[in-house]
């Protein structure tokens, strides 16, 4: 332990000699600084405007005059997502989509207010985030350090002298690597203050914990890749060549091969093909605001039959609002059939995408980051989920006050009898059944287990690399 001990100082005294663990650090506080103000910015920004939104949409809601039910149907509302904490520290896919929906009747509109627009892959970067700085600049700087742990001492010739004095290949190895990890633990202590910091502003403790030991993992991968490259080649030229080599391929080509492949193997259908035979399908549902619909002749016999009246001006209740309520329940129903289709694409790929892991290990940190900072795609099918109840409860609440408040008889001649309009018209306290949105995050415990496929991946090789390091330390030669 001793022995590990004096290794590591020796190497720590070399990079203080060579300032280049001090150029080094600062040139990673400067990315991590720039991109933390310009993303601590952006999001105190939205925020601000997305709660002046918010309330300014509430207010001109609750404050409509009295109206006839269905207009504010069509009236509708906003509901608003606000981002995790952690969101601050990996956006993730909140660039690309939108955290704000318009809710109204006879439709499932999308999210609006995306900051840049739509990305077609499910692991796009949208732009420069403290993630991407430890994603992709943390393994150059990890590079930098330990490309020369073993071929230095090589090239000085101190190598030979190091292994005849009965210093053992593998504790040699050891000693390097623990040197490297101790500065891999200084590059993460900015992370794991964004990490309390979040924790502080109310993300789970765990997910915390677990964003900062994934990263940790990750930039150990690449001290390790390090370690091995500098331990096998004979010059540190050749070693950083080669580092920086496998950097390109595993942070920039493989995850666009990997997309490629990605939109290959499990293919989504085209919005406009999809659109166009979900309108087909709407328009054999009948049309809701015709009682006299032969869609809804059933609905019609069966509700005389019961209430024993000839005619529909007789039941106790409005038609046109039972018929609305139908209406609203079919379409919603094949609504939901298609986004869930759309979801379930979405999900087939991302989960296809994220298998790429076994071959980057880019693509795995940068899957896990999301699941744990609370930005990835379960979180967004979710919002779309619960907000889609909302509007759906939201609308069958006016129709009901339709069919319960509202006689028929006044309600087909509100266009030409000004009493019968003013008799449908009832005041904001029935609409008020669009209570404040707020979207709950996941769990910690949920999180990690959206993350457990890529915590395996990350293991897997970090395991392959160190079992090559010990194979390698024990045949080491000058």
């Amino acid at each position: 332990m001793i022995r590990l001990r004096v290794i590591a100082g020796a190497e720590w005294r070399y990079w203080l000699r060579s300032r280049l663990v001090l150029g080094s650090a600062l040139l990673m506080a400067g990315l991590l600084l720039a991109t933390t103000a310009v993303t601590t910015l952006r999001m105190q920004g939205e925020a601000a405007e997305r709660t002046h939104h918010q309330d300014k949409a509430e207010a001109a809601f609750l404050a409509q005059p009295a109206r006839h039910p269905h207009r504010m149907v069509h009236y509708g509302h906003y509901v608003f997502r606000t981002p995790t904490p952690l969101a601050g520290f990996d956006p993730g896919l909140d660039p690309v989509t939108g955290q704000s929906i318009f809710l109204e009747g006879h439709r499932q509109n999308t999210p609006m207010f995306a900051p840049s627009g739509a990305s077609a892959d499910l692991g796009g970067f949208s732009w420069l985030s403290p993630a991407m700085v430890y994603q992709l600049f943390g393994p150059l700087l990890v590079i930098l350090l330990g490309h020369g742990l073993i071929a230095r001492e090589r090239e000085a010739g101190t190598l030979a002298t190091l292994l005849a004095q009965g210093a053992p290949g593998r504790l040699l190895l050891a000693g390097k690597a623990a040197a490297l990890l101790s500065v891999i633990v200084l590059m993460s202590l900015p992370l794991a203050l964004s990490a309390a910091l979040a924790v502080r502003d109310g993300d789970p403790p765990l997910a915390a914990v677990a964003l900062v030991g994934v990263y940790l993992l990750y930039l150990s991968i690449w001290g390790a890749l390090a370690l091995l490259a500098s331990a096998l080649l004979r010059r540190r030229t050749a070693v950083l060549a080669a580092l920086a080599t496998l950097w390109v391929v595993l942070t920039l080509v493989l995850p666009a091969v990997a997309v490629s492949a990605t939109s290959n193997a499990a293919p989504m259908a085209g919005k406009l093909e999809t659109d166009l035979v979900m309108l087909s399908d709407l328009r054999k549902l009948g049309d809701g605001y015709n009682v006299n619909d032969p869609a809804f002749a059933r609905l019609r016999a069966e509700l005389l039959a019961e209430h024993g009246v000839q005619r529909v001006e007789d039941l106790p209740v409005n038609l046109r609002g039972l018929v609305a309520q139908a209406s609203e329940q079919k379409l919603t129903d094949t609504l939901n059939t298609y986004a869930r289709a759309q979801m379930a694409a979405e999900s087939r790929q991302a989960i296809v995408l994220a298998s790429h892991g076994w071959f980057t290990p880019l693509l795995a940190v940068a899957d896990a980051s999301r699941a744990l900072a609370g930005t990835d795609l379960a979180h967004h099918h979710r919002f779309l989920q619960e907000a889609e109840a909302l509007r759906f409860a939201f609308v069958q609440g006016l129709n009901r006050v339709h069919a319960e408040k509202l006689s028929f008889s006044d309600d087909i001649r509100r266009s030409s009898d000004a009493q019968a309009e003013a008799r449908t018209r009832v005041d904001a306290s029935h609409w008020r059944l669009l209570d404040r949105f707020v979207f709950e995050p996941d769990a910690a415990g949920s999180r990690l287990a959206r993350s457990q496929s890529q915590w395996l991946m990350l293991c897997a090789w970090f395991a392959v690399l160190v079992g090559a390091g010990a194979w390698v330390g024990g045949r080491l030669k000058p």
